[in-house]
């Protein structure tokens, strides 16, 4: 086999310019990318036939956003300098584990799933709400997965095995872009899912998402040993700052480009936070004026009844009430809560 130095191909010089140019086609994953956009296109049309509806803005978040960063994180400049730049690796990371997924699950794949293909809907569905899937899909489960799957592979051999083998490299694109997607569409609910957890819940594990990025790019930084120096000497590393350097960058392309999604993702969860307790109090309220308008008219029902068995005067005397109409104002909607509640009366009856 020959040695990694003289297999590396790439550009001797690493510039800006090249930043925004380079590319490296990679062939498996290009052809997924566009399996999966033709996959939404056609379903999309397959709704729009059957007299259905489906936003323009949800497949612009699926194919531009969602595939667009898919692209950008393995064949614009990350992927084409993942295995000479530390910190093109890490943005390259950030990138598959939360940036694309956000757009992916903001485009309600499951949604169009079930609406395009009814055939294979309901098995969809079931499946979504089974015991396993809410077992899986737990917040702490997936928020420590989020944050524990980059981990393990930065500070273990997986790390280096990415640039030897591409089917490792394939697949280590997909898994690290599992956990994002489960997170996300957890925690944003515009597909079915399989337990809506309350906003507080979403608040909690957001934030925690957050301190775990922190927590991951600070680990890198404040490691004292090259992760995967005998790579980066292998390839003579023949580009950019120190490995020093490089590896402190990655680290905090980590921290701050990973907390640039999840602080205002934590935002938004806690404005539908206020928005739900906001509908909540209203729907209370609701409920509480119908129950106040029910009883006011069983009070004026009563008190019509009342007016009309009341004793009219006429000449000899008064008309006497019949037995059991009662006097006015002694109506069930006038008797205390105390006397007509149920929980009350049946334990009390004996006394």
């Amino acid at each position: 086999m020959a040695p990694l130095a003289t297999a590396y191909s790439g550009p001797p010089k690493f510039t800006i310019a090249r930043a925004f140019t380079e590319w490296r086609v990679d062939v498996p994953m290009l052809a997924l990318i566009l399996l999966v956009a033709a996959w939404y296109l056609i379903s999309v049309r397959r709704v729009r036939r059957s007299g259905g509806q489906w936003g323009s803005g949800r497949t612009f978040a699926f194919i531009v956003l969602g595939l667009g960063f898919w692209t950008i994180a393995t064949m614009a400049w990350p992927g084409a300098y993942e295995s000479v730049l530390f910190y093109a690796r890490a943005t390259q990371t950030v990138l598959l584990v939360l940036v694309s997924p956000l757009f992916l699950a903001l485009g309600k794949p499951l949604t169009l799933l079930i609406e395009a293909y009814p055939g294979i809907g309901g098995r969809i569905e079931r499946m979504v709400k089974s015991r396993v899937a809410r077992v899986v899909t737990f917040p702490a489960i997936t928020t420590l997965a989020l944050v524990a799957v980059p981990m393990v592979m930065y500070f273990t051999s997986w790390y280096t095995h990415v640039f030897t083998s591409g089917t490792v490299r394939e697949l280590t694109y997909l898994i690290l872009m599992a956990p994002g997607y489960v997170f996300f569409w957890t925690l944003l609910r515009v597909d079915p899912v399989p337990k809506e957890y309350p906003y507080g819940v979403a608040m909690w594990i957001t934030a925690a998402e957050v301190v775990g990025d922190a927590f991951f790019g600070i680990a890198v930084i404040a490691d004292q040993t090259i992760l995967a120096a005998g790579h980066y000497h292998a390839v003579g590393y023949p580009f950019g700052p120190s490995l020093a350097t490089s590896q402190v960058l990655g680290g905090g392309i980590i921290w701050i480009l990973g907390d640039f999604v999840g602080l205002p993702f934590l935002a938004v969860q806690l404005i539908q936070m206020m928005r739900a307790d906001k509908q909540e109090a209203a729907e209370i309220d609701a409920e509480l004026d119908a129950r106040d308008a029910a009883r006011a008219a069983a009070r004026a029902a009563s008190q019509a009844i009342a007016d009309e068995d009341a004793p009219v005067t006429v000449e000899g005397g008064p008309v006497p009430v019949e037995a059991g109409t009662g006097e006015a104002g002694t109506g069930e909607a006038d008797r205390p809560w105390w006397e007509s509640d149920p929980r009350l009366t049946d334990r009390f009856k004996g006394a």
